[in-house]
């Protein structure tokens, strides 16, 4: 393991800072913990008491040493509690409760009419997040939670988006008061998805590209193995990108000319629809063509192909080394990503493209899921919230 000396400043070296640096790999043992923080040995094994009598931390088998005695491996405990997790979308619901390693313990996914109003869905939603969590024996530490479009994740609210109308402004964090008083987290779903990506694994890449291709079209980026724009509500708006081939088609955004106009799920449903054929929505675009239906195999290659001229400028820029894609669309992954491909390699700069790889979401369908899971615990095992809570206790 490579050891990095941090700073010796009190939000580098508390004991929310040392779990910190156990869970994400940068020091797993006491000394390799006092080498990079430049703690005493003292030091570092009363921060440690704290985490260990708090339930956060236990020390494991032990590794092979150097010399002397051998060095106890430190360990995040995943059952000191769960987080619960809500994904929301146009048509479909899931949530689940996760323990603190992200392994889902249970779950409930059901489809819902589009459109339908918070007022009527998240009552439904509250009572199967009662049902699922009912069996778990353990305290809830935070609840993470995704919209598509922008969202506020100070007041909790969905501010901009035209998938699912009605929700803008309307105050969240009641109705999941009635399932737990732990806090709410809220973001957007492309954030999630892109979240889901580096969380509790070696991420495919330290910059990527992670495109949410269902209904809408959004971008996710990671650099230098971090969520670009992380907290902010919002990601890269790719589907609202004027192309030229959209001309004046009229998008649902209220502009004109918009690549989702062209590539957009709700744009490929349309026009399968127009070609005779019965689609409701483009998880049913997908079975088609992975059913051999040609039709609805030509529209989801030529819309990969729309996406794909768009998408080449941000590889011509960031030079990812990996595009992940996710969202339904996603689903028939490689008819998707064949006309991504025909478009990137015609349109982008070989260096930028020459060792590209696509790659699936790690989580599939459940992709968000895991990513709204994946923003719990990132929120309640942070330094600052652990710190918080160890003072609680004292």
């Amino acid at each position: 393991m490579t050891i990095t000396t941090l700073p010796t400043s009190a939000s580098g070296t508390t004991a929310g800072a040392l779990l910190h640096l156990v869970r994400t790999g940068r020091a797993t043992t006491r000394g390799e913990l006092s080498r990079v923080t430049g703690l005493s040995r003292s030091s570092v094994a009363s921060r440690l008491a704290t985490l260990i009598d708090a339930g956060l931390l236990h020390e494991g088998e032990e590794q092979p040493s150097t010399g002397g005695r051998p060095a106890g491996a430190l360990h995040l405990d995943p059952d000191h509690s769960v987080v619960l997790a809500v994904a929301v979308g146009r048509s479909r619901s899931q949530v689940g409760v996760f323990d603190l390693a992200g392994r889902e313990i249970a779950g409930d996914t059901r489809d819902h009419e589009p459109g339908t109003s918070p007022e009527k869905l998240m009552p439904d939603v509250v009572e199967r997040l009662a049902a699922v969590l009912a069996p778990v024996d353990l305290p809830v530490s935070g609840v993470g939670m995704s919209l598509p479009g922008a969202v506020d994740p100070i007041g909790l609210t969905s501010v901009d988006t035209p998938v699912v109308r009605g929700w803008d402004g309307v105050p969240l964090e009641p109705w999941l008061r009635k399932v737990t008083s732990a806090p709410l987290h809220l973001d957007n779903d492309t954030s999630v998805l892109t979240r889901s990506e580096l969380f509790g694994r070696v991420p495919a890449a330290r910059t990527m590209l992670v495109l949410k291709a269902s209904t809408g079209l959004a971008l996710g980026v990671v650099a230098d193995g971090r969520l670009v724009g992380e907290g902010r509500g919002l990601t890269g708006e790719l589907g609202h990108t004027r192309v030229d081939a959209a001309g004046d088609l009229p998008c649902r955004c209220g502009a004109t000319g918009c690549l989702e106009t062209l590539a957009g799920g709700w744009a490929l449903v349309a026009r399968l629809q127009e070609e005779g054929l019965e689609a409701r929505h483009v998880r049913d675009l997908v079975q088609l063509a992975l059913d051999g239906e040609p039709t609805a195999r030509r529209l989801i290659r030529e819309g990969g192909r729309h996406i794909g001229e768009v998408l080449s400028v941000a590889v011509n820029l960031l030079h990812p080394e990996v595009v992940v894609v996710g969202g339904d669309l996603g689903g028939a992954f490689d008819l998707f990503t064949a006309g991504l491909r025909e478009s990137l390699y015609a349109d982008g700069h070989p260096g930028a493209t020459r060792a590209l790889r696509f790659l699936p979401a790690t989580h599939g369908e459940a992709a968000g899921l895991h990513g709204c899971a994946a923003l719990a615990i990132d929120r309640a095992l942070a330094p600052d919230a652990v710190d918080a809570l160890l003072r609680e206790r004292a």
